[in-house]
């Protein structure tokens, strides 16, 4: 499939899934680092492997630093920009532990990474238009729409495709396994569970955190309409 067109406020890049043996998708850290050190040790990864983040490394967990850190400083692991780092660049929140280089890392993230058929975003995408006539902040933040018939609907319940989207955002009870999109952000900084997608075996793998760090109603938790993978 050929590489997905943004429009050029939109950084995008794409990646060469044969260059790796493993690829594997995480969902929003948050600051975890304990968690994610686990979860990479769980999948086994060697610098032969690729690792995409759905972006949200930062904020709300205990160590926003030693995340940025661990994947800045590794030549296989990548990650979109998500709403949470993009509240750093406009300077919405700050993070006094991010050195001046880490926050340059952080400002040239890409918004969109692809390969294959897939695509990579933090937020979401609107099915009812092309990826080209999508903005910044649509990519980062999309999670609803009005159908036509007035309601509400999350936009993976109706995305048709071409691409696969990858996407983190919003906190899932379990994760959203769709032919179309696969949603990643199971809560961990909530007390609920770290998720990787490992794209080659087409599964789960999840670890729990040892602690909650941030309280979450259980009125704000979305559960998926469709089965997951399986889960390692």
């Amino acid at each position: 499939m050929s590489a997905p067109e943004f429009g050029a406020d939109v950084p995008h890049r794409r990646v060469d899934a044969d260059d790796w043996d493993e690829v594997y998708v995480v969902g929003d850290v948050h600051g975890c680092r304990a968690e994610l050190e686990r979860l990479l040790d769980r999948l086994g990864v060697t610098d032969d492997d690729l690792v995409v983040f759905v972006g949200d490394l930062v904020r709300k967990g205990p160590d926003s630093e030693g995340v940025v850190s661990l994947v800045r400083n590794a030549e296989n692991m990548l990650t979109v920009r998500g709403n949470n780092e993009e509240k750093l660049i406009r300077g919405d929140k700050h993070l006094e532990e991010l050195t001046e280089e880490q926050m340059e890392w952080i400002r040239n993230l890409p918004v969109a990474i692809s390969w294959d058929d897939a695509l990579v975003v933090h937020g979401g995408v609107d099915p009812r238009k092309p990826l080209a006539e999508h903005s910044l902040e649509e990519l980062e933040t999309f999670r609803k729409f009005e159908d036509d018939d007035g309601e509400k609907a999350y936009w993976w319940e109706t995305h048709r495709g071409p691409q696969r989207v990858f996407f983190g955002h919003t906190p899932l009870a379990a994760p959203v396994y769709r032919r179309y999109a696969v949603g990643l952000d199971t809560g961990c900084v909530y007390g609920n569970e770290l998720t990787a997608y490992d794209w080659r075996a087409d599964e789960f793998v999840v670890v729990e955190p040892e602690e909650t760090v941030e309280e979450r109603a259980e009125s704000k938790w979305v559960e998926p309409a469709a089965a997951p993978a399986p889960v390692q």
